[in-house]
C-alpha cells in the first residue's frame, strides 16, 4: 500500500509564530489484513495534548489501535471483501465516511449500512467492518482514549 493521502502539520517557530512542520504524503501506511489499508497521520501520548517543538513526527509512530491515555487520527480503506475482525476499543471513536459504502456489524447480530458522508460516533462498542459493495469504502477516524467501559459497576472487556 502506497502514501496518497497529503497531510499538513503546523507547529510554531522560534518565535511563537505558527508555521508548517510538515507537508507530505502520509508515510505510515499499513496492513494487518488483506484488503485494507491504514493510514496513521498523528497520534498523541497525553490528554490534554502538550505541545511541544521538538521535531518528532507524531505520525510516524508504529502503534496499535489505540493510544492509552492518547488520540489517533486515521484513514482506514476497505477493499470489497476484507475480512472482518470484530473488536472493541478503548476509546471514542469519531468516523467519517469519505467514499464508497460499507457495513457495521454489532455484536448482537444488528448491521448498520453506511456511505459517503455519513458519520459515526464508536463508544466503545464490540463491531466489524465489511464491505460488500464493488468500490474500495474509505474512512477518516479520530479515536480519543478513554476509561475502561464499565456496565453495571463493572468492567466489561
Amino acid at each position: 500500500m502506497t502514501p496518497k493521502y497529503r497531510r499538513i502539520v503546523t507547529g510554531h517557530n522560534a518565535e511563537g509564530k505558527a508555521k508548517v512542520l510538515i507537508d507530505d504524503l502520509v508515510p505510515n501506511v499499513s496492513s494487518g489484513r488483506p484488503g485494507h489499508g491504514s493510514h496513521v497521520i498523528w497520534t498523541s501520548t497525553d490528554l490534554p495534548v502538550k505541545f511541544v517543538e521538538d521535531g518528532e513526527d507524531l505520525g510516524a509512530r508504529d502503534i496499535g489501535t489505540t493510544i492509552e491515555n492518547g488520540s489517533v487520527f486515521r484513514i482506514v480503506e476497505y477493499a470489497p471483501g476484507v475480512s472482518p475482525r470484530n473488536h472493541r476499543t478503548e476509546s471514542i471513536d469519531y468516523a467519517v465516511v469519505m467514499s464508497g459504502e460499507i457495513d457495521m456489524g454489532l455484536d448482537d447480530g444488528e448491521q448498520v449500512h453506511l456511505k459517503a458522508g455519513d458519520v459515526l460516533v464508536q463508544r466503545g462498542t464490540i463491531h466489524n467492518w465489511e464491505n460488500h459493495g464493488d468500490e474500495p469504502c474509505v474512512i477518516a477516524f479520530i479515536l480519543i482514549s478513554s476509561k475502561p467501559l464499565e456496565q453495571v459497576g463493572r468492567a466489561i472487556g
